[in-house]
């Protein structure tokens, strides 16, 4: 292998591009017009652009990869993660074109890419599956009958899907037509395949999956296990290795289940057998199903390297070229223990809505036992066309309890402006009762949401930390002198300003007064008193609020601050009289949070509403979301259609005024 196409954009590209470098391999990214000047595209040897921004117009373009493929003569493909990487038609038309595909053979992925095919494939192996409907019937009556013969709960699962997509719970019979509507819908958007199967929800599951490994000469090894229980919608938010609370007997029956189910399939390169595991009991032999076969690397690959030390993306480039694998399963340990957690632009307190913006600022962790996978740098922006993926932050520490503070110290140093992120989510969750005593499961997120997820309020410190940012209070002394150390010195006595920012109700007025090298400042809340014990760093300042010294950090822009108090970020913005522009009554209408498509719209003028009832399904990041009724009333007017593309901030509805 001379040179190598990476068929992706974003993180795993730029995962690729590294391991295959330091194996002396030239590399050739491909983009779409979104990502002209992605990190990507800076880090690899060569480029080439494939399309618009619409991942169907670039990204999922076959064609136009294999002819960038030929154009700069790479003899071999890696297609990281998502797009292309489980199509099968993709790997035989990259074989056909005479050049290496970096995974398992076209059969491999055909027999798993299916659902309801691999478990019955998986059946026949011997491999314990979930009780469900695996059929070919998809009518709303068939279906809604397997789950009544199943038992509420159940989910269902588009055959065809991934990443939480084209999945729905559902506890009643009375909310399955929707449920399944819904699935299909998203399945067929997705995947291009509607067709969707019925399980039975096990009530305390436990997602654990097996890292396999194949090389060409029929070796198949397993390299131990990650837990990805802590998911919100299906998608995984936290992952670790090994899992806690694991036997060393379960271990070893879910390895040698796994390498069943991949020499079953002939497999070749990383793939993830992934099972449910019922854990009412604890962790049992008895008590792990098959789930699915992912026939690629996984995002959360890291965990599994950091605990044994080998380089998965170097391992398929080396079985991609023919060679065997360089150790045996007994060669195969654990040590420590690692985390991965994914730094999002959401907003974990809107239900994990994705959010857009350009990264202002962006300092990531760094240090002994801390990793961060990133495809973004300080300045790109997050845009609507792509998965909202900052970063992956992955730590490692000798036990699962050195490791746990390691990713909470990481996420108190991490410092994103210029998008919402969920950083603070994900310290609450480093820090949740129950994950630190390893007793998780797929449900511990829904559970405690709205604990996790609660905003917090900026306080009269972090108002008064904004203040000073923006009147200039915070800025790194240069000049030489004993005057030039002092902030704010004058030698005629206290001096008075005011900062403004934009509040709810319009402009706020926040005075500040300094005095003795004190600065007092007038919040709506209070008075706060403030001295600058050091700001020669605007990402590690200390302060001293009467008496008590405390960390914080700034990020300033022409027209906002934002102020980093532990995890959370607090954005105040700058005041703007343009800004108040005349808005429409609150309540009266509903608009588009995002940029995204419309994807159903459920009612008409005319109709009566109640709160919290769906009115329109926005696609928007490669998931669904569902605008409701912000107050009972009556439809006005309905100012959008099925498949319509909408901006951020479009009216999508109105209702009549209340009376």
């Amino acid at each position: 292998m001379k040179k190598l196409l990476i068929a992706n954009r974003g993180e795993i590209a730029c995962r690729v591009i590294r391991s295959a470098r330091e194996r002396g391999i030239a590399t050739v990214a491909v983009y779409s017009e979104a990502d002209r000047d992605a990190l990507h595209v800076k880090m690899a040897d060569e480029a080439v652009a494939i399309g618009p921004a619409a991942v169907a117009e670039s990204y999922l373009k076959a064609e136009r990869i294999i002819a960038a493929a030929k154009l700069t003569e790479a003899d071999a493909i890696h297609p990281g993660y998502g797009f292309l990487s489980e199509n099968p038609s993709f790997v035989e038309a990259v074989e056909a074109a005479g050049i290496t595909f970096v995974g398992p053979p076209a059969s491999a992925i055909r027999a798993m890419g299916l659902k309801d095919a691999a478990k019955k494939l998986m059946q026949e192996a011997g491999v314990a599956v979930v009780p469900g409907y695996h059929g070919e019937a998809q009518d709303v009556e068939t279906l809604a009958a397997e789950a009544e013969r199943i038992g509420y709960p159940v989910l269902i699962k588009a055959r065809a899907g991934g990443g939480g997509k084209g999945m729905r719970r559902v506890e009643r019979a009375a909310d399955f037509a929707a449920a399944l509507e819904g699935a299909q819908r998203e399945g067929a958007s997705s995947f291009g395949d509607p067709h969707c199967l019925i399980e039975k929800y096990i009530e305390k599951p436990r997602h654990i999956e097996i890292q396999v490994f194949g090389d060409r000469h029929g070796n198949i090894v397993h390299l131990n296990e990650r837990d990805c229980s802590l998911q919100r919608r299906h998608q995984k938010v936290i992952e670790e290795a090994p899992a806690p609370g694991m036997p060393a007997a379960m271990r070893a029956a879910m390895g040698e289940a796994a390498v069943t189910a991949a020499k079953a399939i002939g497999y070749v390169g990383a793939g993830t057998i992934e099972f449910i595991v019922d854990a009412s009991e604890g962790l049992r032999e008895d008590r792990f199903y098959f789930m699915e076969m992912n026939t690629r690397l996984q995002v959360e690959h890291p965990v599994t390297e950091l605990i044994t030390g080998l380089d998965l993306v170097a391992l398929q480039l080396s079985v991609a070229d023919g060679a065997p694998l360089p150790f045996t399963q007994a060669d195969v340990g654990i040590h420590g223990h690692a985390f991965e957690a994914r730094i999002y632009a959401e907003d974990a307190a809107r239900d994990f809505l994705p959010a857009t913006g350009t990264l202002t600022t962006l300092r990531l962790p760094s240090g002994e036992g801390v990793r961060i996978d990133t495809g973004v740098v300080e300045g790109d922006r997050i845009t609507p066309f792509y998965d909202p993926m900052i970063a992956k932050l992955i730590v490692w520490g000798p036990d699962r309890e050195s490791a746990l503070n390691r990713l909470s110290r990481a996420l108190a140093e991490t410092r994103v402006a210029g998008s919402v992120t969920n950083v603070a989510f994900l310290a609450r969750l480093a820090a949740h009762a129950g994950f630190a005593a390893g007793d998780v499961d797929t449900g511990l997120i829904g559970r405690d949401q709205a604990a996790l997820t609660a905003p917090v309020e900026a306080g009269g410190e972090a108002l008064a930390v904004a203040a000073l940012a923006q009147l200039g209070h915070l800025a790194p002394r240069v000049a030489d002198g004993p005057f030039g150390a002092l902030t704010g010195f004058r030698s005629w006595g206290g001096a008075r300003q005011a900062a403004r920012f934009e509040g709810p109700d319009g402009r706020i007025d926040v005075p500040v007064t300094l005095s003795g090298g004190v600065f007092t400042v007038e919040t709506p809340g209070g008075p706060v008193t403030m001295r600058v014990v050091d700001a020669a760093d605007p990402d590690r300042l200390r302060l001293d609020a009467g008496g008590r010294i405390f960390p914080a950090g700034i990020a300033a822009e022409a027209a906002a601050v934002t102020v980093f108090l532990g995890t959370h970020a607090f954005r105040f913005a700058a005041y703007s009289a343009a800004a108040h522009a005349e808005e429409g009554a609150g309540g009266d209408s509903v608009a588009a949070p995002m940029p995204g498509a419309v994807r159903a719209v459920r009612v008409a003028a005319g109709d009566r509403v109640e709160k919290g009832e769906a009115l329109v399904v926005l696609e928007a990041m490669k998931m669904e979301h569902t605008m409701a009724a912000p107050r009972d009333g009556i439809v006005a007017e309905v100012m959008v259609a099925e498949g319509d593309q909408v901006e951020e901030g479009a009216l999508l509805l109105a209702l009549q005024p209340e009376e």
